[in-house]
């Protein structure tokens, strides 16, 4: 295995040389910093021509002036890497501290919610194969990758930002959305439960009930001017997913996991006062952190008290819910929020906001409240990057799906009398993720790496805005900065696919000679 990683280290080193080696000549050739200098009538040109060409160290060739760079970079080994100095005067590795936080927190959640959201649409429409659903999502697949970015960005911003502050002067739900959002819930959980046509009728019928009572009280209540879960509909959440996470992992015949997860489901919902108590009190990372862990450490403690035997996968259920449960907690603390923050001079009720990454004139230490207005932020940004991004993983997951449902040692499994749950999720799904682990890499890697449309379309100054800057401001250390990171997280990336292959396939074994 180290002889592996080492081999591949070595190959990947030669990768990334030899790809910086060629950009940087290519955009050391590609323009002249000098061009305007050179037809200006400036008294002082030849000063102003001569300091630049020893800033930029224009009096030496682009492949030697490439090693004089790649001299700085080396100093990652001893912990004093120096990428240069940018056209603006600052360190170039400053101004990449500052862009990659903004860019994690503009593309990462997007990419977790797309392989969340993708992956588990894309199982659903293999096993519901040619049926309304299937058809539904494949096009709307199609229709999200073939959309492109900027115009989803422009439509978020009229409908999600400015008709939707627009509604929540007099946050009504009219009649005609009602039953058109009743009509959209009711054919989606129809065509999800399948079945004969019996089934799929009281499976529309149910859900166009249930939605639209709800969406009825919602609108009555005026609930999106002062939203609120609250411990009675946390309990029922709660409880629903641990119904939900418990059929998916282990399967609701496992009596022992389900009582451990309606427990766990239990004492979160118990906690919502005392934990509300410690939000108002101690409002910090810290405390939602420690809040986590004990939450955890309650979890495996209560799954262990209810398991005999084959303790891991309760363990790891009780674990899921109780980490998602706690997550509603959160969840109910910034709705309680939401009031307060649409009252501040600076938002004005209008709390969905079209550009930047945060409010600067917001003028509040509320914790709550800062928090909540980059969330805001995050909101758009974070959806058009998701509705861009999970049709692929629709398209990937439902066709790798398919074709392990029809290799021999699926049929072998069913024959032998397994129930479809485990067949699906204990040997199908696993061998789906061999070839889905080489794009959920590379996409978490290619997070650093930024989304320049969606940067531009929404004034955020990350990764993707630093490449622009340096490509079209003849920013040679800023261009190779950013390149140096992205290329570096990528190559990076392949490795760590491989050793994922060895952990999901017994049949690979790294390092075993080939």
């Amino acid at each position: 295995m180290a002889a592996f990683i080492l081999r591949r280290l070595g190959v990947l080193g030669v990768i990334l040389f030899g790809s910086s080696f060629i950009l940087y000549n290519l955009a050391a050739i590609s323009a002249d910093p000098l061009e305007q200098l050179k037809f200006s009538t400036d008294p002082n040109r030849d000063f102003l021509i001569a300091s630049l060409t020893r800033e930029l160290q224009l009096d030496v060739p682009p492949p030697a002036r490439y090693f004089l760079w790649l001299k700085g970079v080396l100093g990652v080994f001893i912990g004093q890497p120096d990428f240069g100095m940018g056209r603006d005067g600052s360190p170039v590795i400053d101004s990449l501290a500052l862009a990659i936080p903004v860019t994690i927190r503009l593309v990462l959640a997007a990419t977790i919610f797309a392989i969340i959201l993708g992956i588990a649409i894309g199982v659903i429409t293999a096993l519901r194969q040619y049926s309304r659903f299937d058809y539904s999502m494949t096009f709307v697949a199609f229709l999200l990758f073939s959309l492109p970015v900027f115009w989803v960005a422009v439509l978020l911003k009229e409908y999600m930002a400015i008709q939707f502050n627009n509604f929540l002067q007099s946050p009504t739900i009219p009649i005609t959305w009602i039953i058109g959002i009743s009509l959209f819930s009711a054919i989606f959980w129809g065509s999800i439960l399948g079945g004969d046509r019996r089934k799929f009728w009281i499976s529309f019928a149910t859900s166009a009930a249930i939605v639209s009572l709800l969406l009825s009280i919602i609108s009555i209540s005026e609930w999106f001017a002062n939203p609120q879960l609250g411990p009675f509909v946390i309990t029922l959440l709660a409880v629903g997913i641990a119904f939900g996470i418990t059929q998916i992992s282990v399967g609701l015949s496992n009596r022992a996991a389900l009582k451990a997860s309606l427990t766990s489901a239990a004492v979160v919902s118990l906690s919502y006062f005392p934990v509300n108590w410690l939000f108002d009190k101690y409002p910090s990372s810290l405390t939602i952190f420690l809040l986590a862990s004990i939450n955890i450490a309650v979890a495996v403690f209560v799954a262990l008290g209810f398991s005999k035997i084959d303790r891991g996968p309760i363990v790891r259920t009780t674990v899921l819910t109780a980490f998602v449960s706690s997550g509603l907690l959160f969840v109910d603390k910034l709705m309680q929020t939401w009031r307060p923050y649409m009252e501040t001079d600076a938002i004005n009720y209008r709390p969905v906001p079209t550009v930047g990454q945060r409010s600067d004139l917001l003028g509040t230490e509320d914790w709550w409240i800062n928090n909540l207005d980059i969330a805001t932020h995050l909101f758009l940004p974070t959806l058009a990057l998701t509705l861009i991004s999970f049709a692929g993983y629709i398209r990937f997951s439902r066709g790798t799906l398919l074709e392990v449902l029809n290799q021999d040692y699926i049929r072998t499994a069913r024959a032998k009398g397994l129930n479809e749950r485990t067949v699906v999720m204990r040997h199908a799904f696993r061998n789906t993720m061999i070839p889905l682990t080489t794009i959920i890499v590379v996409d978490f890697a290619g997070v650093i790496g930024g989304a320049l449309i969606t940067e531009s379309v929404f004034g955020w100054s990350g990764m993707g805005t630093l490449f622009r800057q340096g490509l079209l401001g003849y920013d040679l250390n800023l261009l190779m900065g950013v390149f140096f990171v992205t290329a570096s997280l990528s190559v990076l990336a392949n490795l760590i696919a491989d050793l994922l292959y060895s952990a999901l396939d017994p049949r690979i074994r790294v390092g075993s000679g080939a």
